[in-house]
Parts: structure tokens; C-alpha cells; sequence
């Protein structure tokens, strides 16, 4: 099932924000790369790497890495990144539905909230699977469904485009048995369920900070008319006040974390 299109899309907004000032991963990050236990050497490949934040800390622990998104724009703040960190990291423009690596060519693959945004979901579970040699490791965080993430999801999802058909929900990812059923014929399977919170002064304080390094939020703000545009400015704020704790937000965002060994 090929959604070419939609990728062409993705590849385009998953850039348009300044992404690597998103630092509200960084302890999904430690914990995924800790969980994988990078040896010095072992050959790892990051997917969806975003502007590099786990491939960084993979290569750090002496991993030979390499790293891939579809978002150009991503790729090339990440190699400025690694660069300034005097990282050696093989970087790479690619579709983790249809990667350029041979078969059972890396010993780990990993992919932070990442993956799980690929329209055709076991296309890319087949390529986990091919690329990761047997006895090889796998480590993936997923937002959980139905909370956290996916909640705010739902509010946006009135003012965005109707996916084409057949297009995979990334929250399915969040779903034990989706998870299980699409890796589960190739990779010894263990979840573990985390939370990564979102943090912030206040609802409207979060929102634009989601506009500021969110390519994806900021994209669909930026193709709305400036009257819709500020409905949504309203339900954001509004969705993210709900979680007002004291001085600030606190909005839980449960995820999984799975890891898997290759059969």
C-alpha cells in the first residue's frame, strides 16, 4: 500500500519547526537508550531519529550508529548537531517502510515515538524485522492510546485533513496487541509502560511552544484561516489547563516502551 503522497507531506512539516529544541523527551530518551544497553562497537540504527537526540546518546556509549528520518530538513539539523558534539553518525534521508540496509545488517534498531507515525504500519514492522540481525535488539517507544498524547490528538483532529484510506493510526502502536501482532512472528516481545510529561507555565504557554518546535502543530496552524487558526490557539490552551498543577502544567503522557529480541 504505497502513501506517497502523505509521506511527501510528512517529510515537508516534520521539518518546518526547530524540532531540537523539543526538550521534553530527553528522559524517554536516557531511559530507551539505558534499556538498550549500547556495547562499544555494535552496530545500531536509529529510525525516525528526529534531530538525533537517541542516535547522540547511542554513539556517546561507543555504538557505530547510524540514524535515518524522512524529513530532510531533521537530517540536516542532525548532522549539525553530531557535528558540534564530534560525533561520527551515518545519517540518512529515508522511509523506514522501504529502508536502504541489507538484510540483518545492525544489531540493534531503535526508534523513539517515531516509527509509529508511518502510514503502513507493517511495512515498517517487516523492516524492523529484516534489518535486525537474529539475536539483535530492538527498542521502540509508542505514545499509549486513548491518554496523554492521543487525548491531545483529538482536539486537533477537527481542525486537520482527513487521512487517506487506509492510512494506519499511530496510536494503534500504542496498543499492546497491535504491537504484539505486527512484531511478535519475528521479535521475543517485552512492554513496559513509562510516562514522559508535558510541562509548562500554562496552557497557551505550552500550545506555543508546541508551534515553535512541533513541525506538524505548527503546519496545521499555519494552513488554517486566521480566525480557525485562533479557535484552535483556544482549544489547545484550553485542553492543555486541564492539567494546571500549582504554578504550571502537568499533563501525564503515558507511552510504551518495547523492546524485543530478533527470533
Amino acid at each position: 500500500m504505497a502513501f506517497e503522497e502523505l509521506k511527501e507531506r510528512q517529510g515537508v512539516m516534520w521539518g518546518a519547526a526547530a524540532f531540537e529544541n523539543y526538550v521534553w523527551l530527553a528522559e524517554m530518551h536516557d531511559d530507551l537508550v539505558r534499556r538498550l544497553d549500547p556495547k562499544p562497537g555494535e552496530r545500531w540504527l536509529d529510525l525516525a531519529t528526529g534531530t538525533g537526540e537517541v542516535a547522540f546518546r547511542a554513539a556517546e556509549a561507543g555504538a557505530d550508529v547510524t540514524a535515518s528520518d524522512l524529513a530532510p530538513g531533521l537530517i540536516e539539523t542532525a548532522k549539525r548537531l553530531a557535528a558540534e558534539r564530534d560525533l561520527d553518525i551515518d545519517f540518512h534521508v529515508a522511509d523506514c517502510e522501504r529502508l536502504p540496509y541489507d538484510d540483518a545488517s545492525f544489531d540493534v534498531a531503535s526508534s523513539a515515538v517515531g516509527v509509529m507515525f508511518s502510514p503502513d504500519h507493517r511495512a515498517s514492522a517487516s523492516e524492523l524485522a529484516r534489518v535486525t540481525r537474529p539475536g539483535g535488539r530492538i527498542g521502540l517507544t509508542n505514545w499509549k492510546a486513548d491518554t496523554g498524547v492521543h487525548d491531545m490528538f483529538k482536539v486537533m483532529s477537527p481542525f486537520q485533513p482527513t487521512p487517506p484510506p487506509g492510512a494506519g493510526s499511530p496510536f494503534d502502536w500504542g496498543r499492546e496487541e497491535h504491537v504484539r501482532d505486527l512484531l511478535g512472528d519475528a521479535f521475543d516481545l517485552d512492554l513496559v509502560e513509562r510516562d514522559n510529561p508535558q510541562t509548562g507555565e500554562s496552557g497557551a504557554w505550552v500550545w506555543q511552544a508546541f508551534l515553535d518546535t512541533y513541525g506538524p502543530s505548527l503546519t496545521l496552524s499555519n494552513s488554517l484561516e486566521p480566525e480557525r487558526r485562533a479557535e484552535l490557539a483556544r482549544a489547545m490552551a484550553d485542553f492543555f489547563e486541564q492539567y494546571r498543577d500549582g504554578d504550571g502544567i502537568h499533563q501525564p503522557r503515558a507511552y510504551y516502551v518495547v523492546l524485543g529480541t530478533r527470533r
